[in-house]
């Protein structure tokens, strides 16, 4: 799991009162079991989606949808369901398997995280925490947005291929097997659903291993286009 999404989990040993939906499209049984106690921990109502689930996502309304990025699944149809319905369009949506390259197939649709299989209990639930005040709508105390998109870095006459894992108005940080040196100015690249393709100098702020954070420019003009479209996001 990424470190951007490893928090420390005490489990409440009372439910909350749900506030937000998830739609859990084609799990098994056992799956759906497990996924919706991971989320019912944090006041989010899980609900199982089997059949029309494009349709579903469509016309109805969930602040948050499951789905497996498996081949043949139909991921495909109901991110599009769901990024093209006016209340699902800034739905938080979690794919299910694959590595992060395997859901770049789909980074158009904005994935914000995933849960890796096999799925294991503490690991989804520090998956949840981590990102349940964008899902319940927190936004005055969610100040980052996580995001999967394929991210351009440049810098020390290197070009790089990363993902983003979460993005601010300010900076964002992202997996990578490059090694960028704290201090090293880089210009980063990239796309998010509606916003076309920003570039943006910056420094990089930290560095761990297989993954960096990036202090945009304050000069920089054009990291004002993130900013409205994060605004835009938190606001629809």
């Amino acid at each position: 799991m990424d470190k951007a999404f490893t928090t420390t989990f005490a489990p409440s040993p009372t439910l909350r009162k749900a506030a937000a939906r998830a739609a859990l499209v084609g799990f098994n049984e056992p799956n759906n079991s497990l996924l919706g106690e991971c989320f019912r921990q944090f006041g989010i109502e899980p609900v199982a989606v089997q059949s029309d689930p494009a349709e579903r996502l469509l016309k109805e309304k969930f602040e948050a949808c499951v789905l497996p990025l498996a081949t043949g699944s139909e991921a495909e149809s109901v991110m599009e369901a769901a990024r093209s319905s006016r209340s699902n369009s800034r739905c938080v949506i979690y794919g299910v398997g694959g590595s992060a390259q395997h859901a770049m197939r789909f980074s158009k649709y904005g994935i914000n995280a995933m849960f890796h299989e096999p799925l294991e209990r503490p690991a989804m639930l520090k998956l949840v925490r981590a990102t349940r005040l964008l899902v319940l709508h927190e936004f005055r105390r969610y100040v980052r947005i996580p995001v999967m998109t394929e991210v351009s870095i440049i810098g020390d006459n290197r070009r790089a291929t990363a993902t983003s894992i979460e993005m601010s108005s300010g900076g964002m940080s992202v997996k990578s097997v490059e090694d960028f040196a704290p201090g090293m100015n880089v210009e980063v690249s990239f796309a998010l659903m509606t916003l076309p393709r920003v570039n943006v100098r910056g420094v990089v702020s930290w560095n761990k291993p297989k993954s960096l954070g990036v202090r945009f420019d304050s000069n920089d003009e054009r990291r004002f286009k993130l900013k409205t479209w994060i605004d835009s996001y938190l606001e629809n």
